[in-house]
């Protein structure tokens, strides 16, 4: 297998440097620059600990370069799994476990197509695939029409011509989750706004 070429990332310049040197040394690894991460096949991210900023920072760096990332972390909410593997993190290795073994083993596995996530972290990450399949993939309720009653209920209400604060009101729902609904139903059915989403469901017999 050809030299696996890394770009480290990490929250504070120690760890950063400790990354840098012990990687550097690897003969199977080819460590590139810091500002080189879109040449790389794996980058190797370093945090203390994971938060919503440091989430934004991962979604925003994978929107802009589509390689995998190993993060190395002392806490990660089980909570937030999802929201990283989204980012392209595909391995996770607390840094108290963090030998020189495991992190090359993972970056490895990394470049080869592979994962690696600690059994409590990967348990809850199948918890909420099941979960984001069962409840908005294939939600419940699904009509002919493919509109869950939730659906119709916004989109009869946005047909009587009501905004999403009055829906949202009269639904004893929260403006986001009208938004969510509507946002759910346009991106499913490829409709392109809210006008095109009340006239299929007009077409459909729905409302």
């Amino acid at each position: 297998m050809d030299r696996v070429r890394v770009a480290v990332q990490a929250a504070d310049p120690i760890t950063l440097a400790g990354l840098t040197s012990y990687l550097n040394t690897r003969s199977e690894l080819y460590l590139l620059p810091s500002n080189a991460e879109a040449d790389a096949d794996v980058i190797v991210y370093a945090v203390d600990r994971v938060n919503a900023k440091v989430l934004a920072e991962l979604r925003q760096s994978a929107q802009q370069v589509s390689v995998p990332r190993v993060l190395v972390t002392n806490e990660l909410n089980p909570a937030d799994v999802l929201a990283a593997v989204e980012s392209r993190v595909v391995a996770v290795l607390p840094r108290t476990a963090a030998t020189g073994t495991r992190l090359i083993n993972s970056v490895v596995a990394a470049a080869e197509g592979g994962g690696v996530m600690p059994p409590d972290l990967l348990g809850e990450l199948l918890k909420q695939i099941d979960h984001l399949q069962r409840e908005v993939l294939t939600p419940r309720g699904l009509s002919a029409s493919g509109l869950t009653n939730r659906e119709v209920d916004v989109l009869r209400l946005m047909a009587d011509g009501m905004d999403t604060a009055e829906i949202a009101q009269k639904l004893c729902y929260s403006e986001r989750t009208v938004k969510n609904v509507i946002y759910g139903v346009t991106s499913r059915l490829n409709l392109r706004n809210r006008p095109h989403a009340v006239a299929y469901a007009m077409r459909a017999g729905a409302i």
